[in-house]
């Protein structure tokens, strides 16, 4: 299986920045995509940004400018540095990542994170 940890998160004026962390552990073989998705009250959960084991990044348009993912291979871990936090931007964020394990390299599948909470709000 694979555990996904998450820290960062907490609260935060408008404008300012916060930067989450995820790192990925276990009896992983190969990891594919890492991101992080966020769950409003009231909404379904969304995907907030993504990174390929290539590097290619994919952005909510909601949070283009304003987000960067960025992934360490070396350390299975994956960043989302935050800038110029709004209220809107209030969700508990998930990390997932699309991985195979050990004992069955031949299949990805997602693993999540517990969640982290960001509320922006002054």
């Amino acid at each position: 299986q694979v555990q996904l940890v998450e820290s960062g998160g907490g609260l935060v004026q408008p404008g300012g920045s916060l930067r989450l962390s995820c790192a990925a552990s276990g009896s992983i073989f190969s990891i594919n995509s890492m991101g992080w998705y966020r769950q409003a009250p009231g909404k379904r959960r969304q995907l907030v940004a993504s990174v390929s084991s290539g590097g290619d990044t994919n952005y909510a348009d909601s949070v283009k400018g304003r987000f960067t993912i960025s992934r360490d291979n070396a350390r299975n871990t994956v960043y989302l540095q935050m800038n110029s936090l709004k209220p809107e931007d209030t969700a508990v964020y998930y990390c997932n990542t699309r991985a195979s394990t050990v004992g069955n390299i031949g299949f990805l599948n997602d693993y999540w994170g517990q969640g982290t909470q960001v509320t922006v709000s002054s």
